[in-house]
């Protein structure tokens, strides 16, 4: 397949799902739209509830459809039915790999990152480009991998969808007025396998590349995760099940701001758009090398609960 796909109309699949996770729902509708009496009975409450709050002039990429769906792990054709009539999606099929030669480029959907090789394995060896969703990867074999099949020429991105919080915009682009970062610490909702990236990712822009080490002094329902950067900042992510996310302090040499964020269509939306936009161009939202190291980040903080809460340094993740 050529790369980049230009001006055509772009058809493209969505895989699903994992336990406690409704992307193809909502990522399906933004491409789609949606139809309301079966969006009513999404089993994620949360979805419906801020799909419902955008105006209808919101929903769709210009040229880009979500047409094929397929539901394997946690829940198959049921659940991919009840999503496909959801989010107007006209094709569900029962083997990932049907979806080869139907569509120009696929989206993982899910968020278990010990999953995402296999999961994505057909696609990228195809030739498809991807969306993979956050994490990409939870351990170092399949980092390698991934490095490998970018150093062949395979075509994927990921991120997570905090980076484009629009509160944050603007601090990612200038904090001056803070002085020079000390200090940030961003709480989180669930478990750090999965969503450990989210802070991850979130607070990454307003630092960029150089983080030196994690440490992980907490346990697998809460995670207490310590970062080092070599600019000197620190920052902390408390994180749990059970535990909302809150708001993200940061902390300069002339000042402080505590930023809260509430547009999780905003997020989802702006990721969605820039990768079609990738598909379109070739122009990566994200440059390869920061992805591999929030993947580092994610492995160090796994590897230190896992040895005690042991300061994890990334170069020991020999990749």
């Amino acid at each position: 397949m050529m790369f980049p796909l230009g001006n055509k109309e772009l058809k493209i699949g969505i895989l699903g799902m994992t336990e406690g996770n409704g992307h193809p729902y909502s990522w399906s509708a933004m491409f789609n739209g949606y139809t309301k009496e079966y969006m009513d009975l999404c089993e994620f409450p949360v979805i419906p509830d801020y799909l419902y709050k955008q105006p209808p002039h919101t929903f769709g990429i210009p040229g880009a459809k979500i047409t094929h769906i397929c539901c394997t792990g946690y829940a198959e054709r049921e659940m991919a039915e009840k999503m496909a009539k959801a989010s107007n999606i006209p094709n569900v099929v029962d083997d990932p790999t049907e979806m080869i030669g139907q569509v120009d480029a696929v989206i993982c959907a899910t968020d278990v990152g010990s999953e995402h090789v296999e999961r994505c394995r057909p696609f990228l060896e195809a030739g498809i480009p991807m969306f993979i969703d956050k994490p990409m990867v939870d351990n170092e074999e399949d980092l390698k991998t991934f490095i490998q099949w970018r150093k062949e020429g395979k075509k994927f991105i990921s991120s997570s969808s905090l980076r484009y919080c629009k509160e944050m915009e603007i601090y990612y682009e200038n904090h001056s007025e803070l002085g020079k970062l000390m200090y940030i610490c961003k709480p989180m909702a669930k478990k750090y396998e999965t969503y450990g990236i989210h802070a991850l990712e979130h607070i990454y822009p307003l630092l960029g590349p150089g983080f030196i080490s994690a440490q992980n002094t907490g346990t697998y329902e809460q995670a207490m995760v310590h970062l080092k950067h070599e600019s000197g900042c620190y920052v902390d992510i408390a994180q749990g099940i059970g535990m909302p996310g809150a708001g993200t302090t940061i902390v300069g040499t002339a000042g402080a701001r505590y930023v809260t964020t509430g547009d999780s269509y905003y997020c989802f939306k702006k990721q969605l758009d820039l990768f079609v936009e990738w598909l379109r161009t070739g122009k990566e939202p994200v440059p390869f090398e920061h992805t591999v190291e929030l993947m580092k980040l994610v492995i160090a903080g796994l590897r230190s609960r896992e040895e005690g809460g042991r300061e994890v340094f990334l170069k020991e993740i020999d990749v």
